[in-house]
């Protein structure tokens, strides 16, 4: 649903003044969970990209769509604020069911930066992704577990939809270059709230490992079952969509031997975590909900979105398109390029320790 908080009905209406971005993301559902922190940061970008003199001579005003309906209603909300010309773009964190519902109906029209890490394979024009892919992320944190754990046997738990299923298709080919094999699969419904007979699967397959392909208080719930079933002391998780706001939700007990890689965690001590820190804190105070990977996406997808129209000095998609090989944008995780409509980037690997990550190690991402 259109979020009716913004003052006065005036968004629905075109503005020479004002270049509307609707803002996808999760307000209800399992992927709620840290649907506050990608509104947060994203306002921080607006706020930023403003104050340096917004874009194309406009202020730049974010939209926020609710991102956790069904795909087709998403799609339709977002369509319908096109054709009003009250968005002339799109950004934001969502699943990529939507992400596949949405892109056909609006990509060609305004430029779409899609935050969310995700399977793969996206190549629709003006389309334009932030986030992480399996060859970068998955890949070689299945290798270094392999062999810095051990791992042979992984054990794939997912939801039922895009992401999981064609990142587990991935993880069958990174298994077995690493002499190992995925021994299961389960695919489970967005809500799920019994865990146990999966959990007696996983200890059956005699697992060495758990690849977590759950979305938000799923992974939570699952963090929670999997500790009191016992199973943290003979199997590790690896979670490709684990943040900050989940860990805490999931609870110390819960998160025993729990690694996850991303291309930015809270923890990170450089430069530019510690500056957005500063930034966040200062904007909203002590008590905001944590800053982690996922929120931090929507900060980026606004600057990319932000950069992208810059150089391109046009709204025209196609023109933006053609520019875009030469767009780069400095942020949390440092200055970063696109290339192949993707941004490059560096990813880490943290295991769970406490209330927070732990980095262990920059991953080697070269193929």
């Amino acid at each position: 649903m259109f979020r009716h908080d913004l003052p006065g009905p005036e968004w629905f209406t075109a503005d020479d003044s004002v270049l509307g971005v609707a803002l996808v993301f999760p307000l209800r559902g399992p992927a709620g969970i840290f649907g506050p922190t990608c509104e947060l940061c994203a306002r921080l970008a607006a706020e930023e990209v403003n104050r340096d003199g917004g874009v194309l001579g406009r202020q730049l005003r974010l939209v926020p769509v609710d991102g956790s309906g069904t795909p087709r209603e998403i799609a339709d909300e977002v369509e319908a604020l096109v054709d009003l010309g009250a968005v002339q773009g799109v950004t934001g964190w969502h699943i990529s069911s939507v992400r596949q519902a949405l892109a056909p109906r609006i990509a060609h029209r305004v430029p779409y930066v899609y935050t969310a890490l995700y399977e793969g394979g996206e190549d629709t024009a003006g389309v334009f992704l932030t986030s992480e892919t399996p060859r970068d992320q998955l890949r070689p944190a299945m290798d270094l577990l392999a062999r810095e754990r051990g791992v042979r046997r992984w054990f794939v738990v997912g939801n039922d939809y895009v992401w999981p299923r064609h990142t587990a298709r991935s993880a069958r080919g990174y298994a077995r270059g690493s002499g190992g094999c995925v021994a299961g699969e389960v695919y489970l419904p967005l809500g799920t709230q019994d865990f146990e007979p999966v959990l007696r699967r996983v200890e059956r397959s005699d697992a060495d490992a758990v690849l977590m392909l759950l979305v938000g208080s799923d992974a939570v719930r699952f963090n929670r079952a999997f500790a009191e079933y016992g199973l943290h002391a003979r199997c590790l998780r690896l979670s490709t969509l684990m943040d900050e706001n989940m860990l805490v939700a999931s609870g110390p007990a819960a998160t025993e031997d729990l690694y996850s890689t991303a291309g930015f965690f809270a923890s990170l001590a450089n430069r530019d975590t510690l500056d957005f820190h500063g930034q966040y804190a200062a904007r909203y105070g002590v008590e905001a909900p944590a800053l982690g990977s996922l929120g931090e996406s929507c900060y980026e997808g606004v600057l990319l979105l932000a950069a992208l129209l810059r150089r391109a000095g046009t709204l025209d998609v196609a023109a933006i398109g053609a520019a875009a090989g030469a767009v780069s944008y400095e942020g949390p995780r440092g200055l970063l390029h696109l290339r192949d409509a993707h941004v490059r980037q560096r990813i880490y690997l943290a295991r769970a320790d406490g209330l927070d990550f732990d980095v262990l190690t920059e991953l080697d991402t070269r193929p």
